[in-house]
């Protein structure tokens, strides 16, 4: 049976306080790439001490272009796909090592990605499990390159593997804003690109939705604090998103009258409400109080 082996690409941009984690984490791969996207730190330093392969592009906002690019260059059989803060447990590289050496039918295989943001792991809303296509055969996978938070697209089956790799997410608030200003700019193109129609009410909508989701529907109440902080977050990105769409359509003046608003707020608080009697009857631990919540649930629905 031939040898599997393994390339890892890497696209960064001044990532030199981070990278050597990373790089240091896969040292097990026979060939390392790094795509430097005009860094103006010592990341190519840091990446040539690792013996990384150094290809050098544009900062472009379409990130994944960088990344498909990369992939390009490896010569190995599979290819790991990583972001410079982002590290492969120990655990998980022997999974890696002892999947790719039976050389499997799955063209490609998913891992779980243990977000860390603010010192603290989230277990739950849009990090946990948070599952990413990273693995896969070369020249079998790639970026769609439409959307900034797309999933690498695999050509035949694809598996899932165990063991989840580390994320070492927003380290700081400074860093969290420094970073939607760039996602939120990507995130509004793809919706000019899609010709979403600009309506003002997604100035409420788009915020309100994003953190009902995220808070209530995908339980990121139980995340404390930091699911809150993380939650209204999300909303503001969604915001963002939208001021720049409508930045795109250069300022479009509406009149909107305070009922308008206050409509949407009701509509907004209805919905929350639903959310809420969800959460009880997912949390309940008395009979009573779980069918009072799914009859008030109902009444809301009927209502509707």
């Amino acid at each position: 049976m031939e040898k599997q082996t393994i390339s890892v690409v890497v696209s960064a941009y001044n990532e030199e306080r981070v990278l050597a984690r990373c790089l240091a984490s896969v040292r097990f791969a026979d060939e390392i790439i790094l795509v430097d996207n005009n860094s103006t730190d010592a990341t190519v330093a840091v990446a040539r001490k690792y013996k990384a392969n150094v290809y050098k592009q544009p900062n472009q906002l379409m990130l994944n272009i960088n990344k498909n690019y990369g992939f390009s260059k490896a010569k190995s059989n599979w290819i790991l796909n990583l972001d410079a803060d982002e590290e492969v447990p120990k655990e998980l590289v022997r999974e890696i090592l002892s999947t790719v050496r039976t050389n499997p039918t799955e063209n490609g295989f998913w891992m779980k990605r243990k977000n860390l943001l603010f010192k603290k792991w989230i277990t739950h809303g849009l990090w946990w499990p948070d599952k990413q296509l990273r693995l896969f055969r070369r020249n079998k996978g790639k970026f769609p390159c439409v959307h900034i938070h797309e999933y690498i697209e695999v050509e035949g089956q694809s598996g899932e593997l165990n063991e989840p790799y580390i994320h070492h997410n927003y380290e700081s608030v400074h860093q969290y804003l420094v970073k939607i200003d760039r996602t939120s700019s990507s995130e509004a193109l793809s919706l000019k690109e899609m010709n979403h129609q600009f309506v003002w009410y997604d100035a409420i909508r788009f915020p309100l939705s994003d953190f009902l989701k995220i808070y209530f529907a995908q339980a990121g109440y139980k995340d404390g604090l930091h699911g809150l902080v993380l939650a209204l977050f999300q909303a503001f990105y969604s915001f963002a998103t939208f001021a720049k769409f409508w930045e795109m359509h250069d300022f479009p003046e509406h009149d909107i009258t305070p009922t308008a608003v206050s409509s949407e707020l009701t509509r907004g608080g209805a919905e929350a409400r639903y959310w809420m009697l969800t959460m009880k009857i997912n949390e309940s631990k008395g009979f009573f109080g779980k069918v009072k919540a799914k009859v008030e649930r109902k009444l809301m629905k009927n209502n509707v």
